[in-house]
């Protein structure tokens, strides 16, 4: 049997400093000019991932604040949603008070505080036992913009209680950066430990925004994103697609090789169902 011979310019390797795997992101495309005052999204991680820890399946990404699910270790599971202060530190005790990110409300159960290291901002998480083949679905909005602030809130819903919608957090962003709705809606994949030799996968679908006028809008095309960089950080195991009417994103394990360029722009199956919300039921 003859073995072809590889030269090392054919070899690919990591020669960063990063053990973590490449983060990767969908950042979805909004027809037109669309406002956004709320915005819907549903994620499934499956089975094959379930002992990946040191994962954020991060679902409602926007110009200020994330939202999604972690595996945080081997027993701890949680839901996230968290909102940047716009004063650029990465220690929250320098945020001035004109800066500040304040908590109007949170949900039962969930925890608050400040958060930092990645700029800074009020956090909030509920550990929550979620579980891999099960769809989970989130939606974020904005309650008011007065003056220089705004106030966004997180939700979420389990297939557990079928579907009924809990609030996470509520918090008022002061000198925002926003004077009309939503920017720069994304979800990505990451992990946030050195365990990038583990591989980590999730599904995202049916993604919606709400108008202030009541109009629902699907979005089932988005660009792609990674951290991976020829120079910066050399990884190869990463990829995203569609399989159904699914978005998909992997990255880390050094099996599945890149099936995508960044930039590249994906365009998922439209499902024409929207989400029914009872926006007047919706506790705070």
């Amino acid at each position: 049997m003859q073995i072809d011979a590889i030269t090392p310019n054919e070899i690919k390797y990591n020669k960063s400093v990063y053990l973590a795997a490449p983060s990767t992101h969908l950042r979805y495309i909004v027809p037109g000019d669309s406002v956004v005052k709320w915005f819907y999204t549903e994620v499934m991680v499956p089975k094959e991932v379930e002992n990946s820890i040191h994962a954020y399946y991060e679902t409602n990404g926007f110009h200020s604040g994330y939202g999604g699910i972690q595996i945080n270790n081997e027993k701890e599971r949680r839901f996230i949603f968290s909102v940047w202060s716009l004063y650029k530190t990465d220690n929250p005790k320098e945020i001035p008070s004109a800066y500040a990110v304040n908590l109007k409300a949170k949900g039962n159960q969930v925890s608050s505080g400040d958060f930092g290291n990645e700029g800074s901002g009020g956090h909030s998480h509920l550990v929550f036992p979620w579980k891999v083949n099960q769809t989970y679905r989130f939606l974020t909005g904005i309650t008011s913009m007065a003056g220089d602030s705004a106030t966004y809130i997180g939700y979420y819903a389990t297939p557990e209680d079928n579907y009924t919608w809990h609030l996470l957090s509520e918090w008022t962003q002061n000198k925002t950066d926003t004077k009309t709705g939503f920017k720069h809606l994304y979800s990505f994949v990451e992990n946030f430990g050195n365990n990038g030799d583990d591989y980590f996968k999730a599904y995202y679908g049916n993604q919606w925004i709400l108008t202030p006028s009541g109009n629902w809008v699907e979005l089932n095309q988005a660009k792609f994103t990674t951290t991976a960089h020829p120079r910066k950080h050399q990884r190869y195991d990463y990829g995203a697609g569609v399989e159904g009417n699914l978005f998909y994103m992997y990255s880390g394990g050094f099996t599945h090789l890149k099936n995508i360029d960044a930039g590249d722009v994906i365009t998922r199956k439209l499902n024409g169902k929207r989400p029914v919300i009872d926006f007047s039921s919706l506790k705070k």
